[in-house]
């Protein structure tokens, strides 16, 4: 298994503050799927960021979410 570093900008629909962050993950090497991982992002960390924004003000759905990864890396930190 290889460890992998991103780096991501998530955005709500409404909520105008941007979630810019990284995110760490495991994998069985070979080329990251980007579509997979926006949606692991989103499952595990943004959708939990933007639940505590908004409190109970409103539900937050993963589909009012954007995921904008800029850079992956394997992570030997």
């Amino acid at each position: 298994m290889t460890t992998y570093i991103a780096h991501f900008t998530a955005a709500h629909k409404i909520i105008q503050l941007k979630q810019n962050s990284v995110f760490t993950w495991q994998q069985e090497g070979g080329e990251v799927d980007l579509e997979l991982l926006e949606g692991k992002i989103k499952r595990e960390s943004s959708i939990h960021f933007y639940k505590l924004l908004a409190g109970d003000a409103f539900k937050i759905a993963l589909e009012d979410i954007k995921v904008d990864i800029s850079k992956t890396l394997p992570f030997y930190g």
